[in-house]
């Protein structure tokens, strides 16, 4: 990527979910967004009828019960609703693409509309390098947040600082390297004068 590209792609648009769990039974139960103006959406996901899977794995991971969501959770339509007004007409990121992509298709289909925003896996954006860096970089920027992990909305702003900060070091990197070839060509061409 060049680093003339708009500002969607300095900051992306992040989208990520908490589940029930994984398999074909499994129903999102939260929704976290960073847009990339900054502006921030989350939300608990009132299970629809019939979304009954719950797996005692996936809820030590997030630590929902249940019952907040029933009680506390927003309708699926609503959901659908405040994510297409934020995200209309953009492409949005997520990190587990083969999962997330699966909630959002199970969340529309429920409230009976299509998304108005197109979601994509972050690897279409990030360089080969930025991957290489990017367990590291991970780390490193959830300890600096400080913030709750496996929560969506914490998960979605470290997913995109992530993406940030990747890409910063990746092109640092990319910098010093082509000094390093300018220095060598130099080099060879004074060695050549000689």
């Amino acid at each position: 990527m060049q680093n003339n590209n708009n500002k969607r792609f300095n900051f992306p648009s992040i989208l990520d979910f908490e589940a029930s769990g994984f398999g074909s039974e499994s129903y999102p139960i939260e929704v976290g967004v960073v847009a990339d103006s900054g502006e921030r959406y989350c939300a608990l996901i009132q299970p629809k009828v019939g979304w009954n899977h719950w797996s005692k794995d996936a809820a030590q991971v997030h630590r929902i019960p249940r019952t907040r969501l029933v009680e506390y959770g927003k309708p699926v339509t609503e959901v659908c609703e405040d994510l297409n007004r934020l995200l209309s007409g953009t492409t949005v990121y997520c990190d587990a693409w083969s999962h997330d992509n699966v909630w959002m298709i199970k969340l529309f289909h429920a409230a009976a509309m299509p998304p108005a925003f197109r979601l994509s896996p972050i690897e279409a954006i990030a360089s080969e390098l930025q991957l290489s860096l990017w367990d590291d970089t991970k780390i490193r920027v959830q300890r600096n947040l400080g913030v709750l992990r496996h929560r969506a909305s914490s998960d979605a702003l470290i997913i995109q600082q992530t993406f940030v900060e990747s890409r910063r070091a990746a092109n640092e990197s990319d910098i010093t390297e082509s000094a390093i070839a300018t220095k060598v060509a130099a080099s060879v061409r004074v060695r050549s004068q000689r």
